[in-house]
């Protein structure tokens, strides 16, 4: 049944999605990485596409930018049958130990938003990605050499109120970097019984109102991308051995 703003069909939708923000950089995966691309939905340029890659079914899903957008396609992907939900996109870095470029894989999200705390009535609680997921993208990366960093992010709503001093008191309690859909993404999966992670190429330091130069985020982003689908395919495998 098609849900209200994912224009899709049972089916339609692969058991493994990527999910990136830019509905730009979903047609660029699809049309890079994925064999066999049909696209499923561009209803309110939510630019959905499935394909695949290496053999392995595997849909691109757009959500577009903050957590209400994404909590709500990842509700209704549950609902089309996805199983193994990750996010990928960009994020600010917290200390200059995050390099523009590297990827950040996230660990678990300090949900400092307004969507998580609305669909918990106020409850603490802390989403985290599923561990098999983050095991899977460590894995590619180490296999790829792609620079990498596994631990905590925060989510926010925003993205222009972190300042230097901001970023750096979190990094002092851990957290690399800032982005805008994970504790939704990692919540609403959560609830539905559905795996989740959140990988990110780094886009500036907080402290430097510069983003990195073109060619530099588009490099981290492919790496990015192809670390995804190798953990995808690399999920897959032991998913028919389970």
């Amino acid at each position: 049944m098609s849900q209200i703003h994912v224009r899709a069909q049972s089916g339609d939708v692969a058991d493994y999605v990527l999910l990136p923000g830019d509905p730009n950089r979903a047609r660029h995966i699809a049309s890079t990485y994925l064999e066999g691309v049909t696209e499923y939905t561009s209803h309110r340029q939510l630019l959905g596409f499935t394909g695949t890659y290496k053999g392995v079914r595997v849909s691109i899903q757009t959500t577009g930018m903050g957590c209400p957008s994404a909590a709500i396609v990842t509700e209704e992907l549950a609902r089309l049958g996805a199983k193994t939900l990750i996010r990928v996109g960009t994020l600010g870095g917290a200390t200059p130990a995050v390099a523009p470029g590297d990827l950040v894989i996230a660990t678990a999200a300090v949900p400092n938003d307004g969507t998580t705390r609305q669909l918990l009535g106020g409850a603490p609680y802390a989403p985290a990605a599923s561990f098999e997921v983050v095991e899977a993208a460590a894995h590619a990366a180490r296999a790829l050499n792609a620079p990498h960093h596994v631990g905590l992010v925060m989510t926010e709503d925003a993205f222009y109120a972190s300042t230097p001093d901001h970023a750096r008191l979190w990094a002092s309690r851990g957290v690399l970097g800032f982005e805008m859909e994970a504790s939704a993404i990692f919540l609403v999966a959560s609830m539905h019984g559905l795996r989740a992670a959140c990988l990110t190429a780094c886009s500036n330091d907080i402290g430097d109102p510069q983003l990195v130069s073109d060619d530099v985020l588009a490099a981290g982003v492919d790496r990015m991308v192809q670390v995804a689908l190798e953990a995808v395919v690399r999920l897959d495998a032991a998913d028919k051995k389970a």
